[in-house]
């Protein structure tokens, strides 16, 4: 693969998002921002996540000269509430019953900037939750794996495997999808390859919208996917 003149940055240090990231096989730099994400009064969550993904990159991209910044952010709704990481234990038990067999959407804003020119997609991912047993949340949580996850959870985790089913992209639940990603790098001209693959191969799954999101009739970069 042809190297990229720029310094390419991924405003995060998750470790999910650092994960996903190097399915691209480029060499990223990884930069921590702290960004205020606090919703603002009766703001809409796609709004919100365009918002705090534009401002990560810019922030990420201070002192960085030409590099290409990737600024990203993921929120969990349900029922027009967002759920954050919970506070303790007994927060994510709380958050976790309320899931319960129940749907939400995650959300998920991802920028792209280099300079002054900047794309943004918004990738939204519904998901439906199993009737898992208190029992199963009690074991869960006491883990502590729960306490730095958004909405208490994560989809990849095998023991748990607190989700039934989705209906979208899967890297968009661990915080990173990578075909809304592709076509706004590809857009500044980065030398990709397409990711379905290597995602799917990865993460082990079968994905039946990545051509759907790769090549979509609407050229729109804005795609609700």
């Amino acid at each position: 693969m042809k190297p990229f003149s720029s310094t390419l940055v991924l405003a995060s240090t998750s470790p999910r998002r650092r994960e996903l990231i190097t399915l691209f096989g480029h060499a990223f730099r990884f930069v921590a921002t702290d960004v205020d994400e606090t919703q603002r009064v009766g703001e809409p969550v796609a709004a919100m996540v365009e918002r705090l993904s534009r401002a990560k990159a810019e922030l990420g991209a201070r002192n960085l000269g030409d590099a290409l910044v990737v600024g990203a952010d993921t929120v969990v709704a349900m029922d027009g509430a967002i759920l954050g990481k919970p506070k303790d234990a007994d927060d994510a038990t709380r958050m976790l019953k309320l899931l319960r067999a129940r749907a939400h959407t995650v959300f998920s804003g991802i920028t792209v900037l280099r300079d002054a020119r900047a794309l943004t997609q918004v990738a939204t991912t519904p998901v439906w939750m199993r009737a898992y047993t208190d029992a199963e949340i009690a074991a869960f949580v006491a883990t502590g794996e729960p306490l730095d996850k958004a909405a208490a959870y994560a989809i990849q985790n095998s023991a748990f495997h607190p989700v039934a089913r989705i209906d979208g992209c899967y890297a968009n639940v661990m915080g990173l999808p990578l075909c809304h990603l592709f076509r706004a790098l590809v857009a500044f001209g980065v030398p990709l390859v397409e990711p379905a693959h290597a995602c799917q191969a990865y993460l082990k799954i079968a994905c039946p919208i990545a051509q759907s999101i790769l090549h979509p009739r609407d050229e729109n970069l804005k795609s609700g996917i």
